[in-house]
């Protein structure tokens, strides 16, 4: 496998031949020499190319190469008599791999994000979005090494499903059925039973049921997949199709719970800030100032312990000061969830025993009838960064917080039916890989840490 940039750029000066491939990101000409900077995505610095034209002798060649263009540079790395790099590739022999036009839309200058999101298909090559991948790749490499290095097994949930996790969330439907020619039955509805799988089939919105399944025969497990909200939110923080991370663990309660996530979090940080150093400086300079400080923060400290009730109570002393006062039983918003971390405790906090009203129908309740064993991590900067519960694992208690809510367990049988068969206490969370990478990063906007965003009215590329 041939050498990439990031590794020729540590090489010292000496008469071994190499090979640089890559796209050029800026040309200098002048009369004996031109020089090309060389960028392949391995790092954020790219290797100057230094072309003697008089020994070259090729200056058509020379001619045909412009910013963007696919080059394949053969030489000997020397020492560099300029102060921005170290060393750099004494050029032998050059080829023009894959030419590029006048009207390449990434010239040297600096492109707004909302310019480069009409050219998702060029942004990676972008200082800026080069660095974003490279970040995401680290983070994502690392979920799988914390799992994998904790017992976990990873299983592949289906994206295809009957069942909605959230138990009333916005799903995109599936289905084959003639949108021209739909099918009806007698009394004039909708024949799902014509569909390609006989019945209302959705992308999903969480892998988390069908993950319970698996930890209740494997004991840990987690998923990281594609997971799919058909909500109309055309904001900085929502995309319709984004990845997630979701573990569940058996013999597990809300402390284990507690204890596996913030592990988590502050595993997936050092990471980055271990193995994107270059990237993170970047972030730093032109993204946001105090970004490494903030993560570093993260990793070493403590978290911040609170019920839902005594947030509220800190909360509540301050109403005047927010958009949106709160009381118990409401939500807490993203601006009480910044409060509460950046003022009050000033570090991340775990708030935990939300009222019922608010959580979902699977969360284990406590005793007193009112709250769940559920819990979101807060991190300073963002908000919620996590969420999770222990699951409720006594099918009684089950059925009845379904009835109470009016759910049709018609396509939940399965599910109901794992608190009859070896039922365990269990718990899990759940992490929306492009919310943390957002944090790490320190992009603003959520449409720009992942590849190709998919958002209302927005399906390009």
């Amino acid at each position: 496998m041939k050498e990439r940039i990031k590794s020729l750029l540590k090489r010292e000066a000496g008469p071994e031949k190499v090979i640089a491939e890559g796209w050029v990101r800026t040309k200098r000409d002048s009369k004996n020499v031109c020089f090309l900077e060389i960028n392949d995505g391995s790092s954020l610095k790219g290797l100057q190319a230094v072309i003697d034209k008089a020994s070259f002798n090729n200056n058509n060649l020379l001619d045909a190469i412009s910013t963007g263009a696919a080059v394949s540079a053969e030489g000997v790395i020397v020492e560099s008599l300029g102060g921005n790099q170290k060393v750099e590739l004494q050029v032998s022999s050059l080829t023009l791999v894959g030419a590029c036009p006048n009207d390449y839309p990434l010239q040297k200058k600096r492109h707004t994000v909302e310019f480069l999101r009409d050219q998702a298909y060029l942004r990676p090559r972008t200082n800026l979005f080069g660095a974003v991948t490279r970040v995401r790749n680290t983070m994502a490499f690392a979920v799988h090494q914390f799992f994998q290095e904790n017992g976990f097994v990873y299983v592949n949930t289906p994206l295809i499903t009957a069942s909605d996790c959230e138990g009333a969330g916005e799903q995109f439907q599936v289905t084959t059925l003639d949108l021209e020619n739909v099918p009806k039955t007698e009394d004039g509805k909708v024949d799902y039973s014509k569909d390609f799988f006989g019945k209302i089939a959705n992308l999903t919105v969480s892998g988390q049921l069908e993950g319970e399944t698996y930890a209740m025969a494997m004991k840990n497990i987690y998923t990281f997949g594609p997971t799919f909200r058909a909500e109309e939110s055309n904001t900085s923080r929502h995309l319709a199709e984004f990845w997630m991370i979701e573990p569940e663990m058996a013999f597990c309660d809300l402390e284990g719970d507690m204890d596996c996530a913030q592990e988590f979090l502050k595993y997936i940080f050092k990471a980055v800030l271990d193995k994107n150093s270059e990237d993170m400086a970047f972030f730093e300079q032109f993204v946001l100032k105090g970004l490494v400080e903030t993560l570093e923060h993260v990793i070493n400290t403590p978290f911040e312990h609170m019920t839902y009730t005594e947030a509220i109570k800190y909360l509540e002393k301050h109403n005047q000061e927010f958009e949106f006062p709160v009381e118990w039983g409401s939500d807490i918003a993203s601006e009480h969830e910044r409060y509460l971390t950046e003022v009050i405790a000033k570090r991340p906090v775990i708030v935990t025993d939300y009222p019922k009203e608010i959580k979902s129908f699977y969360m284990k309740q406590n005793d007193d009838g009112k709250t769940v064993r559920g819990m979101d991590i807060l991190a300073p900067r963002l908000g919620e960064i996590i969420g999770g519960s222990e699951r409720e694992s006594d099918y009684d208690k089950l059925k009845a917080r379904m009835d109470e809510l009016k759910m049709d367990d018609t396509n939940y049988w399965w599910y109901m039916n794992l608190r009859r068969f070896g039922s365990a206490p269990h718990a899990g969370f759940s992490l929306g890989f492009e919310r943390a990478v957002r944090y790490v990063t320190g992009v603003e906007n959520i449409r720009d840490v992942i590849p190709y965003p998919r958002a209302v009215g927005y399906c390009e590329y």
